[in-house]
């Protein structure tokens, strides 16, 4: 779980903005009780609902006074919550999480074959270094399938939630709100500004030199991008 806190926020009037103490980052101790309490909440209720299931020797906690009693202990333990500021600054938490918030377990340029063994495609072994870091593996079609789906989101789970100024409700108001009284510049493109550059492309093709001899290249021939595959094989469908 990852997660951007901003370093303040706005009073409650919104008149001014409210930075947090010097040093400070997050209320660890809050945050390792709050998450147990939530986790401890919720598995009350799947045994409630009776999507729990039990055998063997923990057979006796489909009783509800026993799991009752099983999670009593739970309940004093401390919950470790690892939070620390990034080594390379804000920037870099950035750009890690730009990574997986809009995609999924694996992309198309990963996959080598499908074929009668079944599915085979790259993977990074970290434990090596150089060339032999990266490798291929053959799965069978249902167990590439039983991994992908691993990575699929149960139903009523969200990938990113947003909160505080984040929130759905009121994020434009809140966000200019921060920047005017932060006094930083609007980061979002000003689309009556963008039409005029646009403008200015289309009527002027743009010109590319000879980086030998100066003189302007002539385009013959412009080769349209290959369009993305949104959706598995027909055959790997059917499985």
């Amino acid at each position: 779980m990852h997660g951007i806190v901003p370093g303040g926020g706005l009073a409650l009037d919104a008149d001014r903005w409210v930075p947090c103490r010097k040093g400070f980052f997050l209320p660890v101790r809050v945050l390792s009780r709050f998450f147990r309490r939530r986790f401890l909440e919720e598995l009350q209720q799947l045994h409630h609902r009776g999507e729990l299931r039990f055998f063997g020797e923990h057979a006796e906690l489909a009783d509800p006074a026993r799991f009752t009693d099983w999670l009593v202990p739970l309940r004093k333990l401390e919950w470790v919550v690892y939070a620390k500021r990034p080594f390379a600054g804000p920037e870099a938490v950035l750009a890690y999480l730009s990574r997986y918030t809009h995609r999924v377990a694996i992309s198309n340029g990963r996959l080598i074959a499908f074929d009668a063994r079944g599915v085979t495609f790259r993977w990074k072994d970290y434990r090596a270094k150089g060339r032999t870091r990266y490798k291929s593996m053959t799965l069978s079609a249902p167990e590439f399938m039983r991994r992908f789906l691993l990575h699929v989101l149960p139903s009523g789970f969200h990938r990113i939630r947003h909160y505080g100024l984040l929130g759905n409700a009121h994020r434009k108001t809140h966000l200019a709100t921060a920047r005017e009284l932060l006094r930083a510049p609007n980061s979002l493109p000003d689309p009556a500004a963008a039409k005029p550059l646009e403008a200015a492309h289309t009527a002027q093709p743009p010109v590319f030199l000879c980086r030998h001899c100066g003189a302007p290249m002539i385009i013959r021939h412009t080769l349209a991008p290959l369009p993305h595959i949104r959706a598995p094989p027909a055959t790997l469908c059917s499985l």
